[in-house]
């Protein structure tokens, strides 16, 4: 399995065309099975955060006063992620702000993501649920830390992602798996997801 770099936003909503900002990101390296890299930070884009999301999130205002600037924040975990693929739970929403963040230091995103809450619909069909916290619980897997924080979510997410991994090798009798595999497995219905893995054996 390529290495790979595990991401986690914590946001002041859900959608940066609407002016939603990022208050917290957090990146680890997965490599070999294994985390072999740390980022987090909080970060000050300037937006105020609603009281919902302070509760949920535990990330408060005065907390986000004294953050690092957002520019220089993902400027340093942009370096520190470099152009190993991305991996988040729920990408469409992380690769979102990624995007808008990286756009406000004139910087533009080159790798794919892979969503492990779309890759856990077809490898763990009959979960209760594919939020992350249920994929957890479901696979019996540790709690890191508080969920909404995102260090936390990070790591639980990329310990999600070498179980979705494993379970597909296991299921399929795959020797590799790559990301344009994973890539492709989260995209296609259910019913040409046996296509896809013939094609990677065959390969």
């Amino acid at each position: 399995m390529q290495t790979v770099a595990v991401i986690d936003f914590e946001t002041t909503g859900l959608s940066p065309g609407q002016g939603d900002r990022a208050t917290e990101i957090a990146a680890v390296i997965l490599k070999d099975g294994a985390i072999v890299g740390r980022y987090q930070s909080l970060m000050n884009s300037g937006a105020r955060i609603p009281p919902f999301i302070e509760s949920l999130t535990g990330i408060s205002n005065d907390m986000i006063r004294t953050a690092p600037p957002a520019a220089v924040v993902m400027q340093e975990v942009s370096d520190f992620v470099g152009d190993y693929p991305l991996v988040a739970h729920n990408a469409s929403f992380d690769s979102k702000f990624w995007d808008a963040e990286l756009g406000r230091i004139d910087r533009k995103r080159q790798q794919a993501f892979v969503c492990s809450l779309l890759l856990s619909r077809r490898i763990f069909p009959f979960a209760p649920s594919h939020k992350l916290s249920a994929l957890i619980e479901y696979a019996n897997l540790p709690v890191a830390g508080r969920y909404h924080r995102a260090l936390a979510d990070a790591e639980m997410a990329a310990s999600l992602f070498q179980r979705l991994t494993h379970e597909l090798r296991e299921q399929h009798q795959l020797n590799n798996i790559s990301v344009d595999l994973l890539c492709r497995i989260q995209h296609a219905p259910k019913s040409q997801l046996t296509k896809h893995i013939a094609h990677a054996r065959a390969g």
